[in-house]
């Protein structure tokens, strides 16, 4: 029992204390007005004394373990908690109804909100199915006529789909049951399929790539690594209007430099932030600010760090310190 607790006990019983002390004063003075022995005075007091220490010692007891209670009570989730600390203060009685009446609506709130999302997901997943199927119909009527146009149309395609997963990854980040899958995977196969995506906009743009092969396997999950990698390439191309990409790795981390326009200095210590677009993303007007921010999830989620050093009119380099952590092969 701590001497806080104590303090704010006598605090709160402040009032009935000097009520009950005012009491034995009268009766004292009573007694002695009517002269009566002083053995007749002290032993029912000191008896009257014992009795009320008594009675505050357990009720201070039980104020204490109800306390415990609360707190341990107070660090459980809506769902889990069933009872609170039984007591016969008609007050408390009646928090305690609230409580428990606030407790059954943020429930049935929660299993709405949780029916809502599950819905709302199957309809995006739907979509993004959907979707899918006439974007590689076009995909493959395209393929067969080597143009200009149709390069140029395969490029936007590769952008169209990429934003559709972009929707679904959104979603899933707050999903309880996020599917990662931890496996040994090659950093160079998961590269290169990245890089892949992107050569056509690499040859439309005439942007050059650097490309070391990155010979390093890891545990990871290689769908979700993907998609950072493929984002921050999709970056790097958006804001780098000429000149090259190059793709390291050094040690443990995996580096993604341009030679674009670089990022604000003021910039630089929110692109990671939700919706937030910068300078870049304001001269672009197509900028959504979701891309780095997903990302950023991703890593954190993975145990992954990520991090950017820019200099405006000189480039930029994103670094994934892909150390191995503690995870094993499921």
């Amino acid at each position: 029992m701590s001497a806080k607790f104590l303090f704010d006990y006598i605090k709160q019983r402040k009032t009935f204390a000097a009520i009950l002390t005012a009491v034995f004063i009268i009766f004292f003075f009573s007694f002695l007005l009517y002269r009566l022995p002083v053995a007749a005075v002290i032993y029912p007091s000191a008896l009257s004394l014992l009795l009320v220490f008594a009675a505050a010692l357990r009720d201070c007891k039980q104020t204490f373990e109800n306390h415990i209670a609360l707190i341990k009570t107070a660090d459980m989730g809506a769902g889990m908690i069933e009872d609170l600390p039984p007591s016969d203060d008609i007050e408390i009685k009646d928090y305690q109804h609230i409580i428990q009446k606030m407790q059954a609506e943020i429930l049935d709130w929660r299993n709405r909100k949780d029916e809502q999302y599950a819905g709302m997901m199957d309809y995006y997943t739907m979509w993004v199915h959907q979707i899918k199927t006439p974007i590689a119909s076009m995909r493959l009527t395209l393929q067969n006529d080597d143009s200009a146009l149709s390069r140029q149309l395969l490029t936007d395609l590769h952008r169209i789909e990429r934003y559709a997963d972009m929707v679904l990854t959104f979603l899933r980040l707050d999903c309880d049951t996020v599917d990662y899958v931890f496996a040994p995977c090659n950093i160079d196969e998961i590269v290169r399929s990245a890089v892949r995506k992107f050569s056509t906009e690499f040859i439309l743009r005439k942007i050059q790539l650097v490309y070391t092969p990155c010979d390093k396997t890891i545990v990871t999950d290689e769908k979700w690594l993907s998609f950072v990698i493929e984002q921050l390439l999709s970056n790097a191309l958006k804001y780098t209007p000429r000149g090259k990409i190059e793709i390291y790795m050094q040690q443990d981390k995996l580096f993604i430099k341009d030679s674009g326009i670089g990022i604000a200095p003021q910039d630089i210590p929110r692109i990671f932030e939700k919706g937030y677009t910068g300078y870049n993303g304001r001269t672009d007007k197509k900028a959504s600010g979701i891309g780095l921010y997903l990302c950023k999830r991703i890593c954190d989620n993975m145990g992954i760090k990520i991090r950017v050093v820019s200099r405006p009119d000189e480039g930029t380099v994103f670094s994934l310190d892909l150390k191995q952590y503690n995870f094993k092969a499921e």
